[in-house]
């Protein structure tokens, strides 16, 4: 592309698909990849409900569900996002130019989100469910209105990380690794702010980077 980016294809109708058949055939491999990158740092959420309820296979799965709806709605505003991003670049050759600029102050405000209370407060909601509702309504609405809630909650935390992903490579396996790795330190390690700032630091260092560079090739 114009700029010296590579378009991903995933932001493309696939071919012999139309545009409602790439749409959930993204939808899909993003839900995969959401567990994945989520189980592991939930598994922690779930097993609260044990302690909560005194039963774990109904309310943990209506859980869980709810939890990865949340991540599925997100996946959705994301494929939108991106196909419109990737049209408007093929469409006005100036806006492709300053594609590795944008990504690189994206990278840079995800650093800076990073060092903000915003981001140690939805880490601590996040870290520390509130079981509460798991008492109302029974297994299955306490169950989902849990899930709903926490994934809202996470989807907050972990902004910085996953907008990172995505101006990275969503499909990169080395950067859905480490960003695994980042959100499940941040959220099972006894000391997250240290995570938090280390990635905070590398993000802001991997941005001024990019947009130094990025400048560079404009003049």
């Amino acid at each position: 592309m114009p700029g010296g980016w590579t378009m991903s294809m995933m932001w493309m109708a696939m071919p012999g698909y139309t545009w409602t058949g790439s749409a959930a055939m993204f939808l899909l491999m993003w839900l995969v990849m959401m567990v994945a990158m989520m189980l592991p740092s939930a598994l922690p959420m779930l097993l609260k409900i044990r302690q909560s309820t005194g039963h774990f296979e109904m309310p943990a799965l209506v859980a869980a569900a709810g939890f990865f709806f949340v991540w599925m709605v997100i996946g959705a505003v994301v494929y939108g996002a991106g196909v419109w991003y990737a049209m408007e670049t093929m469409r006005m050759d100036w806006l492709s130019r300053i594609t590795p600029l944008l990504s690189g102050a994206v990278l840079i405000l995800c650093g800076v989100v990073q060092f903000t209370p915003w981001k140690l407060t939805k880490l601590r909601q996040c870290r520390a469910p509130d079981c509460g509702m798991l008492q109302k309504g029974g297994a299955v609405a306490g169950g989902w209105r849990y899930g709903v809630k926490q994934g809202m909650a996470c989807c907050l935390c972990c902004a910085g990380p996953m907008l990172a992903m995505l101006v990275l490579g969503a499909m990169n396996l080395m950067v859905m690794v480490a960003v695994s790795g980042v959100i499940a330190a941040e959220k099972l390690l006894p000391w997250p702010q240290k995570v938090v700032r280390v990635f905070g630091v590398v993000a802001l260092l991997v941005g001024v980077g990019i947009v130094g560079r990025s400048l560079a090739g404009l003049d």
